[in-house]
C-alpha cells in the first residue's frame, strides 16, 4: 500500500492483493518503521456504522474508514477511486483510496507485479 500525504490531503493506493485482503478481511494495513523503534501504521478498513469515508489519527495509526457497501462495490468492480472530504479545525481533510496501476514505463527498483494493469497500456503513452 502506498501512502501519500500532501497538505490536508491523504491518498492511499492499494495493489490487487491488498484490495482482495480488504474485501475478505475488512481491513488492510502497512507500516513505516523509523530509527529508534517508532512506527507509523496506516490502515484502510470497512466500516459498518458510517455512510461516508472518514479518517482518524491516534497512537501512531492513520485509519481511513470506508462504508462496507462502498468497499464491496469498489473491490468488486472497475471503479478506481473512492474519495471524500471531512471538516477539520483548519479546513477540510481530503481523502482518496485508489487502485494502484502499473506504470506504463518500467522504473528501476519498483516492484509493480501486483499492481492493476494500466488502462493505457499499449497506447504508447508514458507515466
Amino acid at each position: 500500500m502506498k501512502l501519500r500525504i500532501r497538505g490536508n490531503s491523504l491518498r492511499l493506493r492499494l495493489s490487487q492483493g491488498e484490495v482482495r485482503t480488504l474485501a475478505e478481511r475488512g481491513k488492510v494495513e502497512d507500516a513505516i518503521a523509523f530509527p529508534g523503534g517508532a512506527r507509523l501504521v496506516y490502515r484502510v478498513s470497512a466500516d459498518g456504522k458510517s455512510d461516508e469515508i472518514s479518517a482518524a489519527y491516534a497512537n501512531n495509526l492513520i485509519e481511513v474508514r470506508i462504508p462496507e457497501t462502498l468497499v464491496a462495490q469498489w473491490c468488486g468492480t472497475d471503479l478506481v477511486t473512492l474519495s471524500g472530504a471531512r471538516p477539520t479545525a483548519s479546513g477540510e481533510l481530503h481523502l482518496a483510496v485508489e487502485k494502484d496501476f502499473a506504470c506504463l514505463a518500467p522504473r528501476e527498483g519498483e516492484d509493480e507485479s501486483d499492481n492493476f494493469p494500466h488502462p493505457g497500456a499499449g497506447s504508447g503513452a508514458a507515466c
